[in-house]
């Protein structure tokens, strides 16, 4: 199908196992969690203004992506689903790019929902995505998707809880389960479907898009009563490689600014290590799973697949990150011994995935309530990128391009103590550190043998 990784064989000059993404990426977040359709706007604001950090083609309004990353926005779905929902953090939702045939769609949800059955999840309705595709190029039209949007929900089906709604990662981890599951069949079978997120916690609108065509194209980003706390943002610009519709970022987990180097190694050393995989938190066979990695997807994409993995079968997101970024550890003999034990013991499960790259990655608590903007790079070296904050309305931006709505010389809000950018030293500089060790256990999690 046009959308789905077209770029799988060799064609000329191009080989697809030289996918790379240089990028723009920016988030904005509310520092106490609370949610706001203003995140959403000042989000889609700095993605505009990272329109030099991306690419288009030939054709103005045709670019190689963009996209957004926000919490579900539980109040709006609930108005607009026509069908009841769980309550929050109860259910996983998330666009789905379908063939633009209906015959082979309706394959695709039927797979979908083939694979929900046995991991016994309820399929809650589909959902129409409205769009509007005037404004879009004749590339990007021509490879346009179908995109709806799934709800599913699931129960506990084992112990003495068994009938219990799930919530939050455990229901993430049957929708990752279902997903996987799915996407792997109808790619084998040609009619490939491609799910942007799929999760109770996070949903991303993305597309073959330029950074101003997204509110554009989907109605739903400038609607007043999507909120979030978080916005991630991002803007590609596909280095040497075919732009598509699913290779746009965000991910479901991060978006990146750079290239990863090692992505040959890091993708053999992945499906060499499949056999040997295993994690109580995954249950039922894992090589149901597999493959991990796509051999025809992008770096970005295959590091966020594994990004996945790590964290849903146990760990926490920032024990995840630092065990595929790792600080240069082994010659820093000022570094502190916990720390330093840390990645020695995980250099023994996982080699590094390095280049210069600037990574975000937010995650939002299933309560809704709290929400975590990451921020990494590799020791190789991190792309630039700067963090600015304003303590009145209590944001924080980090962003390669300073955003329009933030001051230039200073904020006037009352009670700002920040009126230029946050010196070095702030939670999204290359140089934080977070709390050591990280909160879960180093044996817990997807781990060989």
């Amino acid at each position: 199908m046009a959308f789905a990784h077209p770029q799988g064989t060799n064609q000329g000059l191009y080989d697809p196992a030289s996918e790379r993404d240089a990028c723009g990426v920016a988030f904005v977040a509310d520092l106490h969690g609370r949610r706001s359709h203003d995140v959403v706007a000042k989000g889609l604001s700095a993605l505009i203004r990272l329109d030099h950090r991306g690419a288009r083609g030939a054709e103005y309004n045709t670019g190689d992506g963009a996209g957004i990353m926000i919490q579900v926005p539980d109040a709006f779905l609930r108005e607009i689903a026509g069908f009841e929902l769980p309550a929050p953090g109860a259910y996983a939702t998330g666009l789905v790019f379908l063939p633009t045939d209906e015959s082979d769609a309706a394959r695709a949800i039927a797979v979908f929902e083939k694979y929900a059955l046995v991991e016994g999840a309820d399929i809650l309705g589909w959902r129409d995505v409205p769009v509007d595709p005037s404004g879009l190029g004749e590339t990007a039209e021509a490879a346009r998707p179908t995109i709806k949007q799934v709800f599913l929900a699931a129960n506990r089906i084992t112990g003495r809880q068994s009938g219990e709604p799930l919530s939050g990662q455990e229901l993430d981890v049957v929708a990752f389960c279902v997903r996987k599951q799915a996407e792997r069949e109808t790619q084998q079978r040609g009619i490939g479907a491609y799910f942007p997120s799929l999760s109770s916690r996070t949903m991303t609108y993305k597309g073959m898009l330029t950074p101003d065509q997204l509110p554009e194209f989907f109605p739903d980003l400038t609607d007043e009563r999507v909120d979030s706390a978080i916005a991630l943002v991002h803007s590609r610009f596909s280095t040497n490689t075919f732009p598509s519709w699913p290779l746009a970022h965000p991910y479901r987990f991060i978006a990146h600014n750079g290239e990863i180097n090692t992505i040959r190694g890091n993708k053999n050393w992945m499906a060499a290590r499949e056999a040997l995989l295993k994690s109580p938190n995954l249950p039922g066979s894992i090589r149901r799973l597999f493959p991990i990695c796509t051999p025809e997807a992008s770096d970005s994409a295959n590091f966020d697949a594994v990004l996945e993995l790590l964290h849903l079968s146990g760990r926490s997101l920032p024990h995840s990150v630092l065990m595929m970024i790792p600080e240069a550890w082994e010659n820093d003999p000022g570094m502190d011994p916990a720390r330093r034990s840390f990645y020695r013991f995980h250099a023994s499960l996982m080699e590094p995935w390095d280049g210069p790259a600037a990574w975000r990655s937010p995650t939002a608590a299933s309560s809704a309530r709290c929400s975590t903007a990451t921020a990494c790079a590799p020791a190789a070296g991190g792309t630039p990128a700067t963090a600015w904050w304003c303590s009145a309305p209590r944001r924080a931006c980090s962003t390669s391009t300073r955003p329009p709505w933030w001051p230039r010389a200073g904020c006037s809000r009352a009670g700002c103590s920040w009126s230029t950018p946050r010196p070095a030293g702030s939670c999204t500089t290359t140089r934080s550190r977070p709390s050591w060790p990280p909160r879960s256990p180093t044996t817990s999690g997807c781990t060989p043998g």
